[in-house]
């Protein structure tokens, strides 16, 4: 069996989303997704997600708040932190002043774990869940120096990326049958006994 290790861009995945207008796949099991995303001959292993923890609106951080509880729950799993920043933004015409969220972090997140991954050989082929361009670098290095292991990109809804297209060992999109088979279930119960529930929203 080929171990794999899934790397997954929560970002990049939820702006796909949000993008084609499925938010009620925003509840996604990613590590459910990872597996139905492999092939007989694969077995996952571990699965990484990469995020940024939302500072507001309120709302919006209680979900992802709610969410990633959800998450914790999975084994085998880890979740990894960047940084969430609003940066300023002035209408030139109006003056009008408000705040653009901006993500830090995560592609350079992703490509130490790829890279330090390869090196102590945890995986035999790497799925990677991400149009991010910015992860072509460590993509296409991996490759380099390591070519018996492959590097899968899969894409999210609405996103793509040529340059990834142009060095991974192959590349997906991934379908809406994926995302519908690969939701946690309405209620998610913790370790201590808090049952989670999914967002009135995302539904």
């Amino acid at each position: 069996m080929q171990r794999v290790i899934s790397y997954i861009d929560g970002f990049n995945l939820y702006f796909g989303l949000r993008a084609k207008g499925w938010r009620r796949f925003f509840w996604l099991d990613v590590q459910k997704l990872s597996v139905n995303l492999l092939k007989p001959q694969q077995q996952l292993v571990y699965t990484k997600y990469f995020t940024a923890r939302v500072s507001e609106p309120v709302e919006k951080r209680k979900r992802q708040q709610t969410y990633l509880e959800a998450l914790e729950t999975l084994s085998d799993f880890k979740i990894f932190y960047g940084k969430y920043q609003l940066n300023p933004r002035m209408c030139r015409k109006c003056g009008f002043q408000d705040s653009v969220p901006n993500e830090k972090m995560t592609d350079v997140n992703i490509a130490v774990e790829l890279l330090a991954d390869a090196f102590q050989d945890r995986y035999d082929t790497a799925l990677l869940i991400s149009a991010d361009s910015d992860l072509t670098g460590p993509v296409e290095t991996v490759r380099r120096l390591f070519p018996r292991k492959q590097v899968i990109v899969m894409f999210p809804p609405k996103r793509s990326s040529v340059e990834l297209k142009n060095v991974a060992s192959a590349c997906f999109i991934i379908g809406h049958g994926n995302f519908k088979r690969s939701q946690f279930p309405e209620h998610v119960t913790k370790e201590d006994g808090y049952v989670l529930v999914r967002p009135t929203g995302w539904r």
